[in-house]
């Protein structure tokens, strides 16, 4: 028979081989050894070697769960396979050992148990629930599965990836919905925003119930046959299954997907993989936007005037209208049933489009629907004639300019829009004095001269212009001076303005030279007006001229200089006429001159390459991670640091040489506690501290569903003789998609003999008593509440049912519980005692001393006496 010991080492020697790798060995030390779960046993994982010669055994303590053992010769080996699940690992201590006392050691021995991709990921449930109202948009999630893998999640046997593996029914190959690979959330596809569509259903109005709606609604359409009841009809039950569908879809599901779970991220063929189903139901919906609703101007008719309605998909929601600009008169309303109503005349030249918001809400104020913005296009009406925008429009024109010369554009103004007829002019002259030598573009209003002008002739001309609409006309005044020609030039007063400094700090709008021209043509005209102009050196448009009409220029800082991007610059300034120079002239040297400018270098503090900096993170985003990395620079190349002022929660650190944002150890984001929170990045020199910038951060939270929903009460009482049901009301801190409509079940999905459980609304379930007992009894109900993602726990709730007063109060009969006292009745007498006789104490002691120093104080005075 093979000896245990051998029989260890002669497998372990066959799989070390077959490996490629021979048995280790070594001295009685401290060792970390690294061995895979589920090696198989028994298996050698190393032999120590004491040094003392006398060594007969050895002696393993320490967490080895029964499955790690050592040999009399010093082989540690596996006698069961390690869990990486179970345990990471495994501590020892180890000792030599002569007959039972250790001569050598304890030595650490540690053995790390590495994952290997042994478990399949499984979903939290089997069985999902998804329900998406028609035209919702898509990749808006409206439900999300979840799954788990007990692998190592740092490793990738613990990356899940999700797959939408069959959706069914499925008739034309074209897929409704689509899942998130990463997170499992499901959502419509484009072409399920645009073709899923709802089951007929009946709806019956706010307030209604269902079956007198339902027999209505068949006495109305069907005609009865006899004296049939209606539970006996089969076309009345045929319509009342369809509307039990309604109210309860997921018996009748609309599709139902089938989704699978891999891990290696589904990425290798050995990933291993589990399966769920999401049943989808796809609901009507009515809340749809009316506009853009498009109305005249000055309507008339009968106000309030109905001009759109609305729908929600809660029969009993109320409809709550307000304006999103913030507008003095806001002349909408809407009514208990939808009707958006327009209380007054509109004037679309006050204000051409309103943009109304209408709520749909329950009767305590909370959103059934999302909001809808509602366009209101004010279309307009011919109400308004041209206007002359000047009472005297006045243009020059040059004697001896061409015939055909342009005078200038007429400028009228029609209020209406410019996009319909209404605001379409034409122009046509009336008079012209002292003679009729111009001529009008009949669409434009463009002004020629008919021939070539002297100033002998006539120096100014008077016209009379009218101007039409398709419904209205004005006229308007024209005056039309002939100047003398443009045959002088302007000239500097020097052509040279020398050399000036400017520190790069210098504030925008700074003054640097005022340069200064004359001209001699007549006064007054555009011949003699002089304009200054930058033509040369300022291609980066750092410096600007500002003119005035008496022939001076200033030059002034337009922009922000930078010694860094230039350090001097050489300027060429231009004066110019408005008036073009007769035939034969042109501007010289004498029109021209120059300005050098040196930029003195100041030490600037860091820039930030970003102006904004916004950050969207999930709230489970892990310690370490990296949350931004801010880029800035000092304008002088000099070192900078960064570091972080206002962060409240603590949850962030800065590298001060990289300004690397990340997540501290032990930090955790929550979106509950804040969804959003700022704090300010201030970059500085290292050499200058107090130079520094700073720039704030805003970061939003993302949620995922890390709450459950929770009962706000957790007991309830019920009157025997007037049993009311209970309505037991639950919160979750998430937001959607992870939070309300809830699911409410008893727990394990069994029916209860005494107990019922139905939906009262999303957040809201009702607790109804199907039979009283016949004493007073406390029932502990277990209750499972799940979210909208199908994330829950199961609550207790405990009812007591009990004889009540006549205000409805429970109880006790006297004698029934006459000499048993409850736990927290015992502890309030004994508190109530000891309390007592700590008073008595407190008193007897006060007493004592007050006596005491009575005794004394006549002691005092005896001796005086």
């Amino acid at each position: 028979m093979v000896h245990p010991t051998m029989h260890l080492l002669l497998l372990s020697l066959l799989i070390a081989t077959a490996a490629g790798k021979g048995l280790e060995k070594g001295p009685l030390e401290n060792k970390v050894l690294d061995v895979p779960e589920g090696t198989p046993v028994p298996y050698a994982l190393y032999q120590f070697q004491a040094s003392h010669l006398e060594v007969d055994g050895f002696r393993l303590t320490g967490e080895t769960e029964g499955k790690i053992s050592i040999s009399e010769d010093g082989w540690l080996y596996l006698e069961q396979t390690l869990d990486w699940a179970h345990t990471q690992t495994h501590t020892l201590e180890l000792e030599a050992l002569v007959g039972s006392e250790p001569v050598e050691g304890p030595v650490i021995i540690t053995i790390n148990v590495l994952d290997v991709n042994n478990h399949a990921p499984s979903f939290n449930q089997t069985d999902y629930i998804g329900i998406v109202k028609e035209r919702t948009p898509a990749g808006v999630a409206f439900a999300r599965v979840f799954a788990t893998d007990l692998d190592d999640p740092e490793s990738p046997n613990a990356h899940l990836s999700y797959t939408l593996v069959s959706q069914i029914p499925n008739r034309d190959n074209t897929l409704f919905f689509q899942i998130n690979s990463n997170t499992g959330e499901i959502s419509a596809t484009a072409e399920g925003e645009r073709l899923l569509k709802a089951r007929e259903s009946v709806i019956h109005s706010r307030g209604g119930d269902f079956s007198d709606s339902l027999k209505k609604r068949f006495d109305d359409y069907c005609t009865p046959t006899g004296d049939i009841p209606y539970e006996l009809n089969p076309f009345y039950s045929c319509v009342q299954r369809a509307e039990s569908r309604r109210l309860n879809p997921l018996e009748d599901p609309d599709f139902m997907l089938i989704v699978r779970v891999e891990d290696m991220g589904g990425e290798s063929v050995n990933a291993l993989n589990g399966n769920a189903r999401v049943k989808i139901v796809v609901q009507e919906n009515l809340w749809v936007n009316p506009g853009p609703i498009n109305l005249r101007e000055q309507l008339k008719g009968i106000y309030p005037m109905p001009i759109g309605k609305v729908q929600s998909n809660d029969p009993s929601a109320f409809y709550r209208l307000v304006q999103k600009e913030r507008e003095l008169t806001f002349p909408f309303n809407v009514t208990e049933e939808g009707a958006i109503l327009l209380t007054e005349e509109l004037d679309r030249e006050d204000k051409a489009m309103y943009i109304l918001v209408v709520f749909a809400e329950d009767s305590y104020g909370n959103q059934v629907d999302p909001p809808l913005e509602v366009q209101v296009v004010v279309d307009d009406v011919n109400d308004n004639a041209p206007i002359c925008e000047e009472e005297l429009s006045v243009f020059e024109v040059q004697e001896n300019e061409p015939t055909g010369s342009p005078v200038g554009h007429l400028m009228v103004h029609d209020a209406d829009d410019d996009n319909t007829p209404n605001a379409l002019l034409s122009y046509s002259l009336v008079t012209q004095t002292p003679s009729s030598v111009f001529t009008i573009d009949g669409i434009s209003g463009r002004i020629q001269a008919k021939q070539m002008l002297q100033r002998r002739d006539a120096t100014e001309y008077h016209l009379t212009v009218r101007v039409n609409d398709p419904g209205f006309s004005t006229e308007c005044k024209v005056l039309i001076k002939v100047i003398d020609i443009n045959n002088e030039l302007p000239i500097f007063e020097m052509n040279d303005y020398g050399s000036h400094n400017l520190s790069e700090d210098t504030a925008l709008g700074h003054t640097l030279l005022t340069v200064k021209a004359t001209d001699a043509d007549d006064p007054g005209t555009g011949s003699s007006r002089i304009e200054f102009h930058i033509t040369a050196g300022n291609e980066d448009g750092v410096f600007a001229m500002e003119t005035d009409d008496n022939g001076e220029g200033r030059l002034v800082v337009a922009k922000p200089l930078n010694y860094e991007t230039a350090s001097s610059y050489k300027l060429q300034i231009d004066a110019r006429n408005p008036e073009p120079l007769v035939s034969g002239f042109e501007y010289g040297a004498e029109s021209s001159a120059v300005v050098s400018v040196a930029i003195s270098d100041v030490d600037e503090a860091p820039v930030f390459d970003m102006d904004i900096l916004d950050v969207t993170v999930p709230e489970d985003t892990k310690e370490g991670a990296t949350l931004l990395k801010i880029d800035a620079k000092d304008p002088e190349g000099k070192e900078i640091l960064f570091k972080m002022e206002g962060d409240t929660k603590g949850w962030l650190e800065i590298d001060p040489a990289t300004g690397e944002i990340k997540i501290k150890n032990k930090a955790v984001l929550d979106r509950e506690t804040v969804e959003a929170f700022h704090f300010t990045v201030v970059a500085f020199e290292k050499a200058n501290p107090e130079l520094s910038s700073e720039r704030e951060v805003s970061v939003r939270l993302l949620d995922v569903n890390d709450n459950v929903p929770k009962l706000t009460e957790n007991q309830a009482f019920i009157c025997v003789k007037k049993p009311q049901p209970i309505v037991l009301t639950a919160l979750d801190a998430d937001a959607d998609p992870f939070g309300a409509p809830f699911t409410f079940s008893l727990a394990q999905g069994k029916k209860s003999p005494n107990w019922d459980l139905s939906a009262v609304d999303g957040t809201s379930a009702k607790l109804t008593l199907k039979k009283s007992p016949s004493e007073d009894k406390t029932f502990l109900i277990p209750i499972n509440i799940k979210d909208n993602a199908g994330m829950g726990i199961s609550q207790k709730f405990e009812v007591r049912v009990c004889n009540c007063t006549e205000l409805g109060y429970c109880f006790t009969e006297p004698g029934v519980h006459a000499g048993v006292l409850g736990m927290p009745t015992t502890i309030g007498i004994l508190a109530g005692t000891v309390g007592f006789i700590a008073l008595v104490l407190i008193i007897a002691f006060h007493r004592i001393k007050k006596d005491n120093q009575k005794k004394a104080l006549l002691g005092e005075t005896d001796a005086i006496l």
